[in-house]
């Protein structure tokens, strides 16, 4: 079985490591040109140039032909392919891949879409691709998938909302007038239909971080063995205030702390901080 994802999942080298996963890439417009994220980009690149050019950049989800055309080349070595991806709530993604699968009749293709993204999705991929590694079937696989979505959460928070307002994935007045409050919003991913949701909000960066970690420990109890990973666009401060926080109440099981990828970085800009968590006793072992 052949594990496909797009560039939406953050996995660090480390959770890819002995690892076969391949990817549809997602794509950016930035400062007039066209780039492949996660290919034709670095993060540092592309933070380096957000900041540079002042622009505001744009995103483009894979064609289906882009999909037909990896599910084609996949299909003659091994045609069983389990393709994660990003939240059909906040890309077209999904929908786009189940359109590649129906023209690719000579391979197996299951799409599962993980209701979240970045790290998350990343954690998705990674037990996927291991348990595929060890031969597991398909239904196995995915019936694994499904608990992990149900015990995954990610929150964040993020210095400027003029990306998100931009990328259209808050409204303009809404965001317009959080802006000119300076706002610092606490965002989250429902589980249902996989898009964002406020779920409270501060005025400054670092009360937003703090309120992160109470959220999170009002969720779970003081001590519980927590497996979580802190992503970042670039503000390695806060992701360490975020991850000392954490520390403080639970017993972690840290997965490294990494850049939000490009992708994601174009609809939240520098400065975004966040978590992904669950308790490891709900989680795969493997």
């Amino acid at each position: 079985m052949q594990i496909v994802t797009d560039h939406g999942a953050d996995i660090s080298p480390e959770q890819r490591e002995g690892l076969y996963i391949h990817y549809v890439p997602l794509t950016i417009t930035l400062g007039g040109r066209v780039y492949r994220g996660g290919v034709d980009i670095s993060v540092e690149e592309f933070y380096e140039l957000l900041e540079r050019t002042g622009e505001m950049p744009s995103t483009s989800q894979p064609s289906p032909g882009d999909f037909a055309e990896l599910y084609r080349n996949l299909a003659r070595t091994d045609p069983d392919i389990l393709s994660v991806h990003i939240s059909s709530g906040l890309s077209g993604t999904v929908n786009t891949a189940r359109m590649g699968a129906s023209m690719v009749p000579e391979a197996n293709v299951t799409i599962y879409d993980t209701k979240t993204l970045s790290g998350a999705q990343g954690w998705h991929v990674e037990v996927a691709a291991r348990a595929a590694k060890a031969g597991w079937s398909i239904d196995r696989i995915v019936a694994m998938l499904q608990r992990m979505t149900a015990a995954t959460d990610t929150l964040y928070t993020l210095s400027t909302l003029k990306y998100l307002i931009h990328g259209g994935r808050i409204s303009h007045l809404k965001g317009l007038v959080a802006s000119i409050l300076s706002i610092k919003p606490i965002i989250g991913v429902e589980k249902v239909g996989g898009t964002y949701v406020t779920r409270g909000q501060t005025r400054t960066l670092d009360r937003a971080i703090d309120t992160i970690v109470n959220m999170v420990a009002s969720v779970y109890p003081a001590n519980t063995t927590m497996r979580m990973q802190v992503l970042h666009g670039l503000c390695p401060e806060g992701a360490a205030r975020l991850r000392a926080g954490l520390d403080r109440i639970f017993q972690c099981r840290w997965l490294p702390v990494g850049p939000i990828a490009p992708v994601l970085g174009a609809h939240t800009g520098p400065g975004l901080v966040g978590v992904v968590f669950a308790p490891e006793a709900q989680l795969p072992q493997f």
